[in-house]
């Protein structure tokens, strides 16, 4: 899975890009693994100033075949910004590979019980 990181307005230091790395690395579990290969991961980092108070905010986009999953999460504090967009991602993800191999498995089950149905026909 291919990982960009890039900040507006913020200059990105060598710990938060290790920090963002780290977390987008253990979502590829729940990537499927067939899309593992072709998956990318674009994350923004943002840092705003409204009313004397610095926002913290994380965009992740997530390109996978056929479909893009955004996630956007503002705080006070970047890294709280990038766990929580980590873990909102992460349960996104887990509904989409729910969906996707339940699609297959549900192929995979029609093509056996046709198969055993031909089988035991003949019979």
């Amino acid at each position: 899975m291919k990982i960009e990181i890039t900040g507006l307005h913020l200059e990105l230091e060598d710990d938060i890009k290790k920090y963002v790395t780290k977390k987008m690395t253990k979502l590829e579990h729940y990537v499927p693994r067939q899309a593992r290969d072709s998956a990318r991961t674009l994350v923004t980092l943002k840092e705003s100033h409204a009313k004397n108070k610095r926002q913290f905010t994380c965009e992740i986009n997530l390109v996978l075949p056929g479909e893009k999953i955004t996630v956007v999460e503002s705080t006070l504090n970047i890294f709280a910004a990038v766990d929580i967009a980590e873990q909102t991602l992460k349960n996104r993800l887990k509904k989409y590979k729910e969906t996707k191999v339940s699609q297959r498995s549900g192929r995979k089950e029609r093509k056996v019980r046709s198969f055993l149905g031909k089988i035991l026909s003949k019979k």
